[in-house]
């Protein structure tokens, strides 16, 4: 469920309301909520990465040197 919500005080309270029904410790809501931001972020920053790899010709062409002179040594 993707839930869209505006920053402020107000929206901050909504949102720890989501998170915390059905039971939910605020402590645990709160923990959740900052583990799923980091790994999103991470995640960004990961893909953000590979994308500028993927984009940089002399890398790629590195890169395809390497798996050659890789394929060169299985032989072995």
């Amino acid at each position: 469920m993707i839930l869209n919500l505006p920053t402020g005080r107000r929206h901050t309270s909504k949102a720890l309301e989501v998170l915390t029904k059905g039971g939910t410790a605020v402590s645990a809501a709160v923990r959740s909520a900052l583990i799923d931001a980091a790994r999103r972020k991470a995640g960004a920053a990961i893909r953000a990465d590979a994308e500028r790899l993927a984009n940089d010709e002399s890398d790629r062409t590195e890169a395809m040197q390497v798996l050659r002179d890789m394929e060169t040594l299985r032989a072995w």
